[in-house]
């Protein structure tokens, strides 16, 4: 393995040169791992590659999904000396882990922003200690691109025009207005901006598509449901939801339900990300359309730190390949699903 001062020194070189296009995806479970960092431990541990990762939190299913990725790639078998911390989806604990980790020493940070800016300061602090920083799933806003040397993950803007062509597509040869709700992610976070502005960039090109409400719920479960019960007193006459994610879709079906109505027809739902649970609403017919947004990232980001491990260099941004579904397609693809 190539020896840490060594790596070091040509990463540091390295990041001068490389820039980074902004763009940034919203589980159950881990949530007991401590805001420093969990029982994974922390340092070199017999020549493994040590590695902070500091994970939003455990929000929906996705992010279950998400984090079993990550700690079922990086494990001592394939080299790796893994310390994992949940931030519970505040930045101040991401804050904190990070800095644990470079008190630790650790070789690479890896870590998925819980909301887009006030990161500059603690990035500083790691790549002055020599430490290269990857973003996974979400990006950061901040005019020095150096702090970081690459950012895995999805593009959410172009996950907001696949939902908003879907949607221009279902209604393109109505005359009248089609009220449309906006479920939002969490306030400030890089996928609620971008799936929105996505969104909205698409719908734009008919008049007769208009979001009548717009309120995050927090990309989990439980805020969809309470919001989408605040939508349906105040707006009776909705058409269509655009939940930012599946779990606050699944939480809108429960309120749909719960009002008497029938979700996927008398309110078609069209969401994000494509774990189990929404895909079998789609099957099920409950969810009209889905854009899929991939938590498994734990292969593409061992790759990422094995190249620079040894000495190479890597796109400062990869997307990963994602599709969309129907109703038929999900009934397809649900038995071989992984997440």
């Amino acid at each position: 393995m190539v020896s840490k001062k060594f790596r070091t020194r040509s990463i540091a070189s390295g990041i001068a040169v490389l820039a980074l296009g902004l763009a940034a995806c919203a589980g159950s479970g881990d949530s007991g791992d401590s805001a420093s960092g969990d029982s994974s431990g922390g340092g070199d541990d017999g020549g493994n590659i040590s590695v902070g990762f500091s994970q939003v939190g455990s929000e929906s299913g996705w992010r279950a999904a998400n984090t079993k990725s990550i700690k079922d790639t990086l494990t001592a078998d394939a080299g790796f000396d893994l310390s994992f911390s949940d931030a519970q989806q505040k930045q101040e604990n991401q804050i904190q882990a990070i800095r644990s980790y470079i008190a630790q020493g650790v070789d690479y940070i890896a870590f998925s922003p819980v909301v887009e800016t006030g990161w500059d300061a603690v990035l500083n602090e790691a790549k002055a200690a020599g430490i290269p920083v990857v973003l996974t799933d979400r990006a950061v806003d901040s005019k020095d691109t150096s702090l970081y040397v690459s950012f895995l993950g999805s593009d959410f803007i172009e996950e907001g025009k696949k939902a908003g062509l879907w949607v221009l597509d279902e209604y393109k040869d109505t005359t009248e207005p089609v009220n449309i709700v906006q479920l939002e992610g969490t306030t400030g976070a890089a996928p609620a901006i971008d799936r929105a502005e996505g969104f909205a960039d698409v719908i734009r090109q008919n008049p007769n598509l208009k979001v009548v409400a717009s309120q995050t719920g927090d990309f989990t479960r439980a805020g969809g449901k309470q919001v989408m019960e605040a939508m349906l007193k105040s707006n009776p006459d909705i058409d269509l939801v655009y939940a930012h994610n599946d779990d606050m879709g699944l939480g809108a079906i429960e309120a749909i339900e719960a009002a008497g109505l029938v979700p996927g027809e008398d309110i078609k739902i069209v969401t994000v990300d494509a774990v189990h649970d929404g895909m079998q609403a789609l099957a099920d017919g409950k969810i009209n359309f889905i854009v899929e947004c991939s938590p498994l990232l734990g292969k593409q980001l061992v790759d990422i730190i094995k190249t620079l491990n040894d000495g190479g260099s890597v796109e400062p941004r990869i997307i990963t390949e994602e599709t969309t579904f129907n109703q038929e397609q999900a009934i397809e693809a649900l038995p071989d699903r992984q997440y």
